[in-house]
């Protein structure tokens, strides 16, 4: 996803209503009928699979009895909340929370926690390898159920639906058996990877969610031929949803809640038995960065000794501040360090992927990138252009061996900087 925007929407005018926290609303948004026929008739057709329901009933019934119940959410910009005014309160993910409390655990909604880990401009290559800091929050939560959303973000992925699917074993994977339920946003020109990531979902029999199903056809329409929302007032631009957008995709996780409370519980889990429809080879990759890459690899940082602190930030949970990404960086910069001498990683693994800074900045150069002494990729900054985590795959072998990774500056390039924010690698 190329934007990461939480402005308020261009056509809402000073005169406008307020809400609560002092956000000028639209009046379209003021008046806007979420309780109309036609709009829960296209809140219905979002249930792509209810799914095997075993896991979410029990996060169901633990917050009737009061007991703690984690929500989380992992994707790009639109679970991150670009789009919506305030990011931190008018998110899909902060309206789906909301619905959860309201619904199931009305007299104690403080047993309710939020986890949302949404990264602008990223796909599940990066997300799988963020799940265990981000989400897990690195063993101390165990989320109940996990929203996992990258239906727009995943034309990136260059393991093409593998670490999409390492993510949902993962998040399935865990100890305390979370709910894992898979959303499908959708961009204002109607595309999304639906058809390539819902598989994933019938495979395991997964609840899924589609936002392409719910409004597409209905954008067709007039509002006396059944339209509901328009285009225009469902996107904020091109990528992101407004604050109704937001709503109606929380609402569309509510029906999904609700109509999973109102049917018979499943007789029994399906177990994770059978082999992945894509893949599953990084269900166990880890990351590696300055903080634990001397325990874990020979690191000779050479150069690229400083820590970059201009970072990609998201606004993570319910928070109103922006929590720096990848702080545990090695970053170049030309002049600042004593030598000429590349960054070299000594790993053993099998797969690796290499997470560095995207820049609009033309203090930012190439780096090329080498693996056992042949040069395999050149790291371009410059190739989206403004500052977010960039993965990419460098190996995917099926054996394990030792690997010497090298980075430096490509040539004519050594006057610029470049930041390596660290690595995904499956041992």
């Amino acid at each position: 996803m190329l934007g990461d925007s939480g402005d308020v929407d261009e056509n809402q005018g000073t005169n406008a209503p307020r809400d609560p926290v002092g956000v000028t609303v639209s009046s379209f948004e003021a008046e806007f009928d979420y309780n109309s026929p036609t709009y829960l008739d296209m809140i219905d057709r979002s249930l792509l699979n209810l799914g095997n329901n075993v896991r979410l009933k029990r996060a169901i019934e633990k917050a009737r009895r009061g007991e703690p119940v984690v929500i989380a959410f992992i994707g790009g910009s639109i679970t991150h909340g670009a789009g919506a005014a305030p990011i931190h309160l008018q998110s899909y993910a902060y309206h789906s929370y909301e619905h959860f409390k309201k619904m199931f655990a009305p007299m104690d909604s403080d047993a309710v926690q939020l986890i949302k880990a949404g990264v602008g401009g990223t796909p599940s290559q990066l997300g799988v390898i963020r799940y265990e800091r981000d989400v897990l929050r690195d063993g101390s939560v165990q989320p109940d159920i996990v929203i996992i959303e990258f239906a727009v973000n995943d034309a990136d992925d260059e393991t093409r639906g593998n670490c999409y699917e390492s993510l949902v074993l993962k998040a399935l994977a865990s100890g305390n058996e979370p709910a894992v339920i898979l959303l499908f946003s959708v961009f204002k020109n109607d595309w999304n990877l639906q058809d390539r990531l819902a598989p994933v979902g019938f495979h395991y029999d997964l609840p899924m969610v589609s936002m392409k199903d719910a409004l597409v056809e209905q954008f067709q329409k007039t509002k006396d031929e059944g339209g509901v929302i328009t285009k225009e007032q469902y996107f904020h631009d091109i990528y992101h949803p407004t604050n109704v957008g937001h709503r109606i995709m929380a609402d569309a996780l509510g029906n999904l809640f609700r109509v999973t409370d109102r049917t018979n519980l499943d007789q029994k889990e399906d177990e994770l038995t059978d082999l992945p429809i894509i893949g599953n080879d990084y269900v166990n990759v880890k990351l590696l960065d300055r903080k634990n890459g001397e325990q874990i690899a020979q690191i000779e940082s050479g150069s690229f000794c400083l820590i970059d602190t201009e970072l990609q930030m998201t606004e993570m949970d319910d928070h109103d501040y922006g929590t720096p990404l990848f702080p545990n960086n090695w970053m170049y910069v030309p002049g600042e360090t004593a030598g000429d001498k590349g960054f070299e990683l000594h790993l053993r693994c099998s797969r690796l992927i290499l997470i560095f800074k995207d820049s609009d900045s033309d203090k930012f150069g190439t780096a090329h990138i080498k693996v056992d002494g042949e040069l395999v990729k050149e790291a371009d900054p410059h190739q989206v252009n403004w500052t977010h985590c960039h993965a990419m795959l460098l190996f995917s072998n099926k054996e394990v061996g030792k690997h010497v990774i090298e980075i430096d500056m490509a040539p004519g390039q050594k006057d610029k900087q470049f930041t390596i924010l660290g690595f995904g690698y499956v041992d």
